[in-house]
């Protein structure tokens, strides 16, 4: 396994500490999707990758966020069938984009029942971050 020591940790200067208690609210409320997917992230399990929950960055909350891999990753319930919502989550996502991060979605369906395709898509994610020079 391959792992860009070159990459210097720094700051995340769009970290936003006026969501720290919203998102400390989503943590303790967490779905079961996403529950179920954090057990396959945190610890490091991804590659020796570093992944946080429900991440303040500038307006937005990122359900997971992985700063090294500029990778985050959203878990989409029934709500983000809703026009309204989808057009907040382009919003989110282009945002995201333009600070460099890489955004993937998958559905509360993908997660619970299609696990091994959901890690298998983090996986190739991370895989081709690895082969880009630093």
């Amino acid at each position: 396994m391959y792992k860009n020591k070159a990459m210097k940790k720094r700051k995340i200067s769009w970290y936003n500490p006026k969501l720290k208690e919203y998102a400390r609210e989503l943590r303790n409320n967490s779905t079961k999707s996403e529950i179920i997917l954090w057990l396959k992230l945190k610890g490091k399990q991804m590659y020796g990758y570093d992944f946080h929950r429900q991440k303040p960055i500038d307006y937005y909350i990122l359900d997971f966020y992985c700063h090294e891999l500029q990778l985050g990753i959203e878990v989409d319930g029934y709500s983000h069938q809703l026009l309204k919502v989808q057009k907040k989550d382009e919003r989110k996502e282009k945002r995201m984009n333009n600070f460099g991060i890489t955004v993937l979605r998958f559905s509360d369906n993908e997660v619970l029942k299609d696990m091994e395709n959901v890690l298998r898509a983090i996986e190739f994610y991370i895989l081709e971050f690895e082969k880009t020079p630093p």
